[in-house]
């Protein structure tokens, strides 16, 4: 069985975190990043989420353009991974490929599809009041 914490940005409030464990969590393995899944997963009924990244138990970032699950040494200058102190720089670096695998620990996401109901609304908290409501409501 795979676990994974699945951290889910959303662009236009904050990043939330979630552990997803068993069949959720096997929906995950064997998906790459750019692909899109459904939020119901984390608790996120009729949000689509797009998986831009990961890492491994050791660290390991996941790298787009990388084929396969499997850790892979890769010669590198600028990207995921790399930051080089003298411009132009290169360095073999230890990278993991775009496929998610029972290997990966965390899963990095973004809302491409908003529901009906907020982020926060959805996971208990009180839902926040649009600033344009407010505004309606005070006239």
């Amino acid at each position: 069985m795979a676990d994974f914490k699945i951290v889910v940005s959303d662009p236009k409030t904050k990043t939330y975190q979630f552990d997803v464990a068993g069949s959720e969590a096997n929906q995950y393995i064997g998906k790459s990043i750019g692909q899109t899944v459904d939020g119901a997963t984390v608790g996120l009924a009729g949000y689509t989420l797009k998986i831009t990244g990961g890492s491994d138990k050791g660290g390991t970032v996941m790298r787009g353009d990388l084929p396969g699950p499997k850790r892979q040494q890769v010669l590198v200058t600028t990207g995921i991974g790399s930051k080089p102190k003298v411009p132009g720089t290169r360095r073999r670096k230890s990278m993991r490929g775009r496929e998610i695998s029972p290997d990966t620990s965390q899963i990095n996401t973004k809302v491409v599809e908003y529901g009906e109901k907020t982020i926060n609304a959805l996971l208990g908290g009180e839902a926040e009041e649009a600033p344009e409501e407010e505004a309606a409501a005070e006239e």
